[in-house]
Formats: C-alpha cells, structure tokens, sequence
C-alpha cells in the first residue's frame, strides 16, 4: 500500500473516533455554550495539540519498538482491530445516551487561556483518546516508518482534531445547530461506530489471515 494512502487511512480512522461524542467533545461544547464563543474555540485549539502529543508519542514510540522486535509488528496490528472493534461497540451501544449540556442562559467572562490549558488538559488526560492513537498507528503503520510521515502526520493531526473541535464550539455556541445535532447524536453514532468496527475487522482478518 502506498504511504500516502497509509496516511489517508491513519487520518480517517482517527476523524471517526475524533467525531464520536466523548469527554472531549462535552468539555468544548460546554465551554462554548457557558462561555464564550473564543473559550469554545481555545479549547479546541487545545485539543488539537494534544493530540499531536500523542500522534508524535504514537510515531516515535512504535518506531523505535518495532525495529527492535519485528514480530510485536503483526500483535499491535491484531491489538489494535480488535480495540477499534470495542469502541465501535461501545459508540452503538451508547448512541442513544444523551448528552447533558449546562444552560446557555448563564455565561461566564471569557478567558480562552484558561479554556486552552482546560482543553488540552481534558485531551491528554483522556485514555480514551491515547488508547485510539496508540491502536490507530499501530494497526496502519508500516513496519518501516517512512521519515516524511514524522514531518506531515502531526500538523494534519492538529487540523483535523481542532477543526473537527472548532465546529463543535461554534455549532454549540449557537442553538439551532445545537439542537440539530443533539437531536440527530444516535444516527450519528451508529454511523460512526459502524465505520470504525468496519475497519477493526478489517485489520483482525488481514492480520491473521495466511499468506
């Protein structure tokens, strides 16, 4: 497979978990919506850097493991799917569990400082969200890293978890968008999980398959 399509892949599993409705997701809605529109926003851009910490942990660490013990290559694959596999599950079950946002009648002053530190905080204390990294780039890294994807992997990593959070924040900062989405969170869920578990079996049977 070619690494541009590697990359691709890498960036779209992780879209789909990054979409899914988790303590990231209710940190920068809430700050949007109790807030301000600007501390909705710096917590996304928090969000964003840390997930390049752990897309940066994620390419350096398993590069340096897996060219010591070529083997442990096709376990993180196998691990990794069936992880995949657990929170498609879990994002099917919960789909029609509702997301409780505080009232938007009551703001507080803004502090987008404060609220960058809040998001990154929530970000890189999520195992949720290291646990996705961790899988997504042990299942579709090569065994063979290719340098250029240590240049190009994190900054698009930051585009598309504070993209995906910027529209949260403003989504959440106005209440017809708001309403649209919390009233359409259980189809949204099940696509997104059905994606996700998709990919996960995927990985598993290309794992253990012969030849």
């Amino acid at each position: 497979m070619h690494t541009s399509i590697i990359a691709l892949s890498i960036l779209g599993a992780l879209a789909v978990g990054t979409i899914s409705p988790g303590p990231s997701f209710v940190v920068v809605a809430r700050t949007a919506i109790a807030r301000s529109r600007r501390d909705g926003l710096a917590a996304a851009l928090g969000m964003g850097v840390g997930a390049v910490v752990f897309a940066t942990l994620a390419l350096v660490g398993l590069q340096a493991v897996l060219a010591k013990v070529p083997w442990l290559y096709v376990g993180l694959r196998l691990v990794g799917g069936l992880y995949l596999v657990a929170i498609a599950i879990a994002l099917w079950r919960g789909a029609t569990d509702t997301i409780a946002v505080p009232d938007a009648g009551v703001r507080r002053t803004a502090a987008p400082a404060r609220s960058f530190v809040v998001g990154l905080s929530t970000q890189l204390s999520n195992p949720k969200a290291a646990m996705t990294y961790a899988s997504v780039f042990a299942a579709l890294l090569p065994a063979q890293v290719p340098v250029w994807l240590f240049g190009v992997l994190p900054p698009l990593v930051l585009l598309m978890e504070s993209g995906w959070y910027m529209i949260v924040a403003l989504a959440f900062s106005s209440d017809r968008p708001r309403a649209a989405y919390l009233g359409s969170k259980r189809w949204i869920d099940r696509i997104a999980g059905a994606i996700i578990g998709a990919l996960g079996l995927r990985l598993v049977f290309d794992t253990v398959r012969p030849g």
